[in-house]
């Protein structure tokens, strides 16, 4: 005879046997609940909405603003905040997602290590017209997530655009440009002839020698650009210049940017890129003297809300946690920091520094964060111990996330919580958004213990991230 055990005695018996095993992190109940190192949150704000929560007037974004400051609203690409947002069939699904974002995360991984020079050379990219280019093929990352709105031209013409700390050039799909090689796009296509102030930049300007491995060589005495990207999307066409408006009384004069007369990849609905990496093609890097180098965001925490980019501010990191921003000289264009621990249920894990020594990319435009396997275990490990007591039922893995639980029969979950810990202190205790992900720990491992983590933007969701050239700050709840 099969003997019935009642979930208060299963419970008391999976406490039993994690006491035993010494990891000691286990939630306190009593007559209050939930003790220190665990969150309660209800269900219904882990799911996607499609009714926007718009900033107000007046609201978080707006005190951002002083009078060196240009603030722009950020919005999720495929939400309903979006400038066009996309309908139920255009949003890719969070599998389809995960699968471009692997393919992000390896070449993050590989420039960082100085392994993606070599993948360069002949590369062939694919779709309905196959183009080989040649070995000076500037080369970024895909798989972008959010979008600002700016104008470009005189008169200024509207272009919803994607931001990326991971790209240096930006563009916008310009005329002619037949589908294909483009994509469909909601917006018009901007016209250059139509703006007083544009100008293809010459061959023999400073602007095009600058563009190193961007560079596409020359055509009737016009510089040409190409960039590719991780997933093999790609854009070239003419470098120009034109004045780029942020906001009604921020506008930045001849700002080089890539007219893109052909395009081939996962960009459709977006009219352009916005680059905000550290090299000199980068917006941050052109506008340095009008915002002092300064620029933060805050991603908006849902798909259905609304954050913020903020070019300048104030030069105080008064309310931030700051760590070293560093370098990596196969990668310059990244934000590079270094993690030194992680705590799950408030408690610290046991993993040597060493495990981190190569560093951890800050990137918009990667979904969930990246650690080496050996953190990745250790944090697997903690956490799926801790959820243990709660007996949610396990989920099949999706993707590369392999933690997953069916939370559908629950009105709230209880997690632990989960922090991360940088160089000189700087600690992001991540609320429930940033630990789970469509029912699944919003982690995943890199190729090996050599290859560097990468924070992604489900972790910084809701955190205003603050670069200045020397730290990158984090200051929770701000959007």
């Amino acid at each position: 005879m099969t003997r019935m055990v009642s979930p208060s005695a299963r419970r008391a018996m999976l406490w039993s046997l994690l006491l035993c095993s010494g990891l000691g992190f286990l939630p306190r109940h009593g007559a209050a609940g939930v003790g220190r190192g665990y969150v309660t949150v209800s269900t219904a704000s882990l799911a996607s909405s499609s009714t926007c929560v718009d900033d107000p007037p007046g609201g978080r974004a707006a005190t951002r603003r002083n009078g060196t400051s240009a603030v722009l609203r950020l919005t999720h690409r495929h939400g309903p905040c979006g400038a066009a947002p996309a309908s139920e069939l255009e949003r890719p699904s969070l599998l389809d997602t995960l699968s471009a974002d692997q393919r992000r995360a390896e070449y993050i991984q590989r420039r960082v290590s100085g392994a993606a020079a070599a993948q360069a050379r002949g590369l062939q990219l694919g779709g309905s017209k196959s183009a080989t280019f040649p070995a000076n093929l500037g080369y970024s990352i895909g798989t972008l997530q959010y979008v600002v709105t700016v104008s470009l031209g005189t008169p200024a013409v509207a272009q919803t655009m994607e931001v990326d700390t991971g790209s240096d050039v930006s563009w916008v799909q310009c005329k002619p440009c037949p589908s294909p090689p483009c994509y469909g796009q909601k917006d018009p296509l901007f016209d250059p002839t139509r703006s007083s102030s544009y100008s293809a930049v010459p061959c023999g300007a400073s602007a095009c020698s600058q563009l190193g491995l961007y560079s596409y060589g020359c055509s009737g005495g016009q510089c040409g650009y190409v960039v590719s990207y991780g997933d093999g999307s790609n854009t070239t066409g003419v470098y120009s210049s034109d004045t780029l408006t942020l906001t009604g009384s921020d506008a930045l004069k001849g700002f080089l940017f890539g007219c893109g007369h052909a395009q081939q990849g996962l960009f459709s609905g977006i009219d352009g890129l916005l680059g905000l990496g550290r090299l000199g093609q980068s917006l941050v890097s052109q506008a340095s003297s009008s915002y002092g180098g300064v620029f933060s965001y805050c991603l908006p925490p849902t798909p259905n809300s609304v954050g913020y980019l903020t070019l300048g501010g104030p030069s105080s990191t008064s309310g931030f946690s700051t760590t070293p921003l560093l370098s990596a000289s196969n990668g310059p264009t990244f934000y590079l920091v270094m993690l030194a621990g992680i705590s799950v249920g408030g408690q610290q894990l046991s993993i040597d520094a060493s495990v981190f020594s190569t560093g951890a990319v800050v990137d918009t435009g990667t979904v969930v964060t990246r650690l080496p396997p050996t953190a990745y275990s250790a944090l697997r490990s903690a956490f799926r111990a801790a959820m243990a007591p709660y007996g949610y039922p396990a989920a099949a893995s999706t993707g590369i996330l392999d933690t997953c639980y069916d939370f559908s029969s629950y009105g709230s979950v209880t997690l632990p919580t989960v922090s991360l810990t940088f160089s000189g202190g700087a600690t992001m205790n991540l609320g429930a958004a940033g630990i789970i992900t469509g029912g699944c720990l919003a982690f995943a491992p890199t190729g090996g213990d050599s290859s560097a983590s990468i924070l992604g933007n489900v972790q910084q969701r809701s955190f205003e991230v603050r670069f200045d050239g020397s730290t990158v700050g984090f200051m929770p709840g701000s959007c």
